[in-house]
């Protein structure tokens, strides 16, 4: 049997007739930039989000950075960000001029230990990064109290967690605001690059939108050295499609998810923790392997496709040589980055395939 790491086939067959009729009607409409899906699509999606504004970015990136950009943060400021996740956290930092500074992870669910926050808060912070890495929540209300204690503010990464709830509420209405990437792989997913912020502070969003639309609030007149980042109308118009079907592909994932958690029971595997009051919506299936490569060639050899988030840690990335740290100032993060093995997590699975992935895993010695 082979079995992709990741497929979009099942959900992508589900809504192709629709999604061609829709781009079909945004072609002969001819009005492909800030248009009537991009306006429809964010009041949509700041609704499913909770919040009362939206602002279609480029891409999850440019949600960040315009974000802390919109913010005011620039040279000579600290932005907290977890030592584990993707660089782009890190980038949207380095991108207004700021410098991120690291905080270890729990070894346990990934995310951030907001415990081990306020030891790196100076006098040239201004805001923590929360990271909602591979579909939980970070624990943002215990950030925002932090925040609160310090003033600082609060950006939510939630890339990965389109959907994903704490204590009821979704991810993107928990901090200040929150950045949303639609990258393909996403379980909110575009047919390319696209992003959004969202939140309840109109300045802000305002001032995102200006920003990303080279510093104008109207046509020819700029008020801001912006950036050229926004939503197109036909990625928007796949993602409203997309947006209707989203909560059942996550609860997908997540009967998917809880097949594994009952079913893996090899003791060379480490499980992840799922946080009680938080509804993970599995971006992804991370576990963990002291003996990673062994276990990977012995999934790959039986056909099913695996990946490993992430390998090397931003802190030991060569693009941030200049801050100067070694192997060994994280250890946390880099003990993730050594075991950290990604299993097949897609919408569509069948039952088949994921008790084909559970029993490779548990004949693995």
């Amino acid at each position: 049997m082979n079995i992709p790491f990741v497929t979009f086939e099942h959900m992508h067959n589900e809504i192709k007739d629709e999604v061609l009729k829709k781009i079909k009607d945004v072609y002969e409409k001819g009005w492909f930039i800030q248009g009537e899906e991009v306006e429809k699509f964010e009041s949509e999606f700041a609704e499913y989000c909770g919040t009362k504004y939206c602002v279609g970015t480029g891409n999850g990136l440019d949600a960040l950075f315009l974000t802390l950009k919109a913010q005011g943060i620039g040279e000579g400021d600290e932005v907290i960000v977890p030592s584990n996740t993707f660089i782009a956290t890190a980038l949207a930092v380095s991108y207004t001029g700021a410098k991120p500074v690291f905080v270890e992870p729990r070894i346990d669910d990934y995310l951030i230990n907001e415990e081990l926050i306020e030891e790196k808060i100076n006098s040239n912070t201004k805001a923590i990064a929360a990271v909602h890495l591979y579909g939980q929540t970070a624990e943002v209300k215990k950030i925002n109290k932090i925040a609160k204690k310090h003033n600082l503010f609060v950006l939510e990464d939630a890339a990965q967690a389109h959907g994903a709830r704490l204590y009821g509420q979704k991810a993107g209405a928990l901090g200040d605001a929150g950045g949303f990437s639609f990258y393909p792989g996403k379980n909110l997913g575009a047919l390319g690059d696209a992003g959004a912020v969202v939140t309840n502070n109109k300045e802000l969003a305002d001032k995102v939108r200006a920003l990303g639309n080279y510093g104008s609030d109207y046509k020819y007149h700029h008020i801001y050295m912006g950036n050229n980042s926004r939503l197109d109308e036909i990625q928007a118009a796949v993602l409203r499609i997309k947006l209707k079907n989203l909560d059942k592909w996550n609860k997908n994932r997540q009967e998917i998810a809880n097949a594994y958690l009952l079913g893996i029971n090899n003791s060379k595997i480490i499980l992840p923790k799922i946080n009680q009051n938080c509804e993970h919506v599995f971006h992804i299936f991370a576990i963990r392997c002291e003996e990673r490569a062994s276990l990977e060639k012995h999934l790959n050899d039986n056909g099913i496709g695996t990946n490993k988030h992430y390998p090397i840690p931003i802190h030991i990335q060569k693009a941030y040589s200049y801050l100067g740290y070694k192997e060994g100032d994280y250890p946390i993060a880099e003990e993730i980055s050594d075991t950290e093995l990604s299993i097949p997590m897609y919408y569509g699975m069948s039952e088949e395939e994921v008790d084909y992935v559970i029993n490779t895993i548990n004949n693995w010695r």
